[in-house]
């Protein structure tokens, strides 16, 4: 096994010997309970995405985001075209399982195969698909793809460090917090400190545990309203 100290006795990282480079993304559908996690489609998802934002009157979802929001169906149609048809970023339409409607977006991006790192990003979750059940399972589902699929090490989420509402999502899923990076961008004309996050691979099998109790059906009740909250089941360093 190769060494984790140099000649002086100083740390130079733990070992990984049998480190085989992750797969890229795919664009295949994730199955879930609430909701399906599919590949962006500009004619089968752009209308009902612009709907559902357009529920949000007062534009509060695009506060963070660097584009948006969007007057008009054609606007918003024009930008996906333009900016979410690549691989990386990677844009996914989550579509709830009861109303079969897109409610949101989340992205895969900036991956490196070859060190196994890839961030979701672009998250955007219309008013209707807000603190649901089908909100968390996409996430968890786009996790388990990254680390049980894709064999990834990181798995990184960053956002503005003012959004006080993606950094509780990120930790309320189990992200662990690990620091601003002060004036790292730009965007709307403003200054962005930028809140990083991350998930590893040596985290994942607790917190998959965890994911897994709470979407069990019996955590559920008739009415799709969760028992116990997420928290209750996370390791309790996390909770």
């Amino acid at each position: 096994m190769p060494p984790t100290t140099n000649h002086l006795g100083q740390p130079i990282g733990f070992a990984v010997p049998d480190w085989v480079p992750a797969k890229p993304p795919p664009r295949l559908v994730m199955e879930g309970r609430w909701c399906q996690v599919k590949p962006l489609d500009v004619t089968r998802h752009g209308a009902e995405l612009f709907a559902a934002y357009a529920e949000d009157t007062n534009g509060r979802i695009w506060t963070y985001m660097g584009y948006g929001p969007f007057e008009t169906h054609a606007e918003f149609e024009t930008w996906m075209t333009a900016s979410c048809l690549g691989d990386d970023p990677l844009f996914h339409a989550i579509v709830e399982g009861a109303s079969g409607r897109a409610l949101g977006m989340a992205s895969y991006l900036r991956a490196v195969p070859e060190t196994g790192v890839i961030e979701v990003g672009h998250i955007n979750h219309a008013p209707a698909l807000q603190r649901s059940a089908a909100a968390t399972e996409a996430m968890v589902l786009m996790m388990a793809r990254v680390f049980d699929e894709l064999g990834n090490r990181r798995y990184e989420w960053k956002c503005d460090a003012l959004n006080v509402a993606s950094r509780a999502a990120a930790e309320r899923l189990g992200f662990s917090f690990e620091g601003v990076f002060r004036q790292a961008t730009l965007y709307k004309g403003r200054n962005r400190d930028t809140a990083w996050y991350a998930i590893t691979d040596r985290d994942w099998p607790a917190l998959k545990t965890a994911y897994q109790a709470w979407l069990d059906p019996a955590n559920f009740d008739a009415e799709g309203r969760q028992k116990a909250r997420l928290s209750a089941f996370m390791p309790e360093a996390r909770r």
